[in-house]
């Protein structure tokens, strides 16, 4: 999870800056951005997360994904279920089908997910993978059709980075220029901080363990204009029988991954799809991240911590991305 880095002295320009804070999602936000007419917006952000919680929350019975969770018939989905979900098919198909939010019964089982943890054999997982592959959905006149009863979805991998955007969207339709906003870890950062720099961001270490950010760094960057993701197996995982079970699921074989990849850090022009993709790499591993980047998205920019074969600690970065660290290199 990325920590972030505002300067506490203000320059002198027009408006103020102004800093609001919160929880949402299960976790915190934060937001700076320099008001032209000094206005605070928090009352409103909140309403505009509430009103996103209805749409994709896993966890508001109410919700449309829920409904449809429940195979309700005929729910009308809205403007961010919609997004959310062809962003999702267009990330299921450029992985391969390695990022698939119909992932979520398997999810769930493994106790990562919004339902109860259930005891897993070799039998459920089997049956389970039955429901899961996005070529088994369709979003067709505003609603979602499904082969069969019984799919369900979790857009948790993608919303938040997606809310990110939302968030940065009103923003920005108040005339607001400079800014960062910050969910759970997720952010985006246009025009300058406080300093009339660029924002800077910090990148955890991957401790297991590991739940307070920013207790130890490994990289800080200086980012603008730029979303920001980080996906990683350290604070989410339980271990059983001596066996370390993270929450990245494989929607392939339904397993938990087992590699050396610790942490994937992903800069992007969009929140949602640098959440979408720093999951994916999570699923793909080290090695599978370097081909696809730079076979499938040589634009895209990341910061891959992982374990060599040896053991030892090492860092891997794109070349677009050497241009924003300011430690980290190694």
């Amino acid at each position: 999870m990325p920590v972030l880095f505002i300067q506490a002295c203000e320059q002198e320009e027009t408006g103020a800056w102004i800093k609001i804070s919160g929880f949402t999602q299960g976790t915190t936000y934060h937001i700076t951005y320099r008001s032209p007419d000094s206005a605070d917006y928090q009352k409103e952000i909140e309403q505009v997360l509430a009103d996103f919680d209805r749409s994709l929350s896993t966890y508001l019975p109410s919700s449309i994904i829920s409904r449809i969770n429940r195979d309700e018939e005929n729910v009308e989905t809205d403007v961010y279920f919609q997004t959310c979900f062809r962003a999702s098919r267009e990330v299921f198909d450029q992985t391969g089908g390695l990022f698939d939010i119909t992932v979520a019964p398997i999810v769930n089982a493994w106790g990562f997910g919004f339902t109860e943890r259930a005891k897993v054999d070799s039998f459920l997982i089997d049956s389970l993978l039955g429901y899961v592959g996005m070529d088994k959905i369709e979003l067709v006149d505003g609603k979602i059709r499904k082969l069969k009863k019984g799919i369900m979805l979790d857009m948790n991998a993608i919303a938040q980075g997606y809310s990110v955007d939302v968030l940065s969207e009103y923003l920005e339709k108040k005339g607001i220029t400079d800014y960062l906003v910050e969910i759970g870890g997720e952010l985006n950062a246009r025009g300058h901080n406080p300093d009339q720099h660029a924002w800077r961001v910090g990148i955890d270490r991957p401790i297991d363990g590991m739940q307070i950010p920013g207790v130890d760094l490994q990289a800080i960057l200086e980012i603008t204009d730029r979303s920001l993701a980080t996906s990683g197996n350290y604070r989410k995982f339980y271990e059983e029988d001596g066996m370390k079970y993270s929450h990245t699921i494989d929607p392939h074989t339904g397993y938990p991954v087992q590699h050396g990849l610790l942490s994937a850090t992903v800069l992007a022009e969009d929140c949602m799809r640098a959440d979408a993709y720093a999951t994916s790499f999570m699923v793909m591993g080290f090695e599978g991240s370097v081909d696809f980047l730079k076979t499938k998205k040589p634009k895209l920019d990341a910061y891959l911590i992982y374990n060599d074969e040896k053991g030892e600690y090492r860092v891997w970065y794109t070349v677009g991305l050497k241009k924003n660290l300011i430690r980290g290199m190694n």
